[in-house]
């Protein structure tokens, strides 16, 4: 089959690779219909994330049609159309059975640190991903869901981690009604966060960024007022004065360890990699809520440390929320969000290409090329 193949920092190629097989009765083999570059996998493309190595097929991002089931796999059929989240969890453990689905601990040799995530390095676990023709899915008995026949796929794809982490971003800050909500990043999870504030019950969006055309796109999909950090003297002042000296309710950190908007953080957390990524998103939302807010973190960080205000965080009275998304529990209400009309998952998607160009589509997307907001991956078949 072909697939992507990872040979090093900002260097991906397709190659011919071996088909997936059964490996175990809960497996499922699925032929992907759509994949997707996730701003996550761009961590990964950077050199960002450890012990990502070549070889490696990227995307957690997929749906497909289901090929070949294990002994133990009831619920699915050949032929089922299916969406599958990011996360690998197996329904059973601890956490699992908590609803932490993002955090299970069956999944991966290091989950004590993060669970299971398709083509996501070895630190999570080591499972290639969905920018193929096939790929081998653990646990199909619990984690794919069937897309309903009404559904165009690619809204589907998106359900698979984009909207749910963006939705779960804006549920984690615990919203209330009228909250002003900031959202930092304006890329497809900050989008899709700022979006869902909203049917939160939010008052009044923000969104921070530095590239025009993402903000523009911000200010018509979410809608938001959108804010160009460069054009800004000091992102912290300027969101005090703009909330009456308080400070936002809720401060949304979609960004992770690529942001840019700071020299000795780059430094440090990207040039010489002493700390897990350049830590200046998580700054601004922590010192740009309120006393007493809350702020959330889904934006990637490596596993080691970083350098913030801490001090700010108790004195102020911060409440700090942060994980990876549980997918599988949100899935059902964003199908019906979906099909309402509420969220349109397929809207922030720019670019739709070839598996074959996937090289081209990745030094695009993270180039911001073109006016590149989320590009769909289609195999040959598609």
């Amino acid at each position: 089959m072909r697939a992507m193949d990872y040979r090093g920092p900002y260097r991906v190629r397709i190659e011919e690779k071996p088909m997936p097989k059964i490996e175990h009765p809960r497996d499922a083999v699925v032929r992907v219909t759509r994949s997707c570059i996730c701003g996550s996998d761009l961590h990964l493309y950077h050199g960002m994330v450890p012990d990502t190595r070549v070889g490696m097929t990227f995307g957690h991002e997929f749906c497909g049609i289901v090929e070949e089931l294990g002994s133990e796999v009831h619920n699915l059929k050949v032929g089922d159309h299916v969406l599958v989240p990011f996360n690998i969890a197996c329904g059973q453990c601890h956490f699992c059975k908590q609803g932490l689905f993002g955090n299970c601990h069956e999944n991966n040799p290091q989950a004590t640190a993060v669970g299971g995530i398709f083509g996501y390095s070895h630190t999570a676990g080591g499972y290639d991903g969905g920018q193929a023709e096939y790929v081998r899915v653990p646990y199909a008995d619990f984690g794919p869901s069937i897309i309903p026949d009404w559904m165009d796929p690619d809204d589907a794809v998106l359900l698979t981690d984009v909207v749910p982490t963006g939705y779960q971003a804006a549920e984690m800050g615990g919203i209330q009604k009228g909250d002003t909500v900031l959202v930092l990043g304006a890329g497809p999870v900050g989008l899709l966060a700022a979006r869902s504030a909203w049917l939160f019950g939010a008052g009044r969006v923000i969104v921070l960024d530095h590239i025009d055309y993402r903000l523009e796109f911000a200010r018509t999909y979410c809608p938001a007022e959108v804010y160009n950090f460069k054009e800004l003297d000091d992102v912290v002042v300027f969101m005090k004065k703009t909330t009456d000296g308080l400070g936002v309710d809720v401060a949304i950190d979609a960004v992770g360890g690529d942001a840019k908007g700071n020299f000795l953080q780059t430094l440090f957390g990207v040039k010489l990699k002493l700390e897990a990524g350049n830590a200046i998103a998580a700054h601004w939302a922590i010192n740009s809520v309120k006393k007493g807010g809350i702020v959330s973190i889904v934006g990637v960080y490596g596993p080691t440390g970083n350098m913030v205000p801490l001090g700010n965080i108790v004195n102020k009275g911060l409440t700090i929320r942060a994980n990876q998304a549980a997918v599988k529990r949100h899935v059902p209400k964003l199908i019906e969000h979906v099909k309402e009309g509420r969220i349109n998952p397929k809207g922030i998607i720019t670019h739709r290409i070839p598996l074959e160009d996937i090289a081209d589509a990745y030094h695009m997307f993270s180039a911001k090329l073109d006016g590149c907001i989320k590009p769909v991956l289609v195999p040959r078949s598609h």
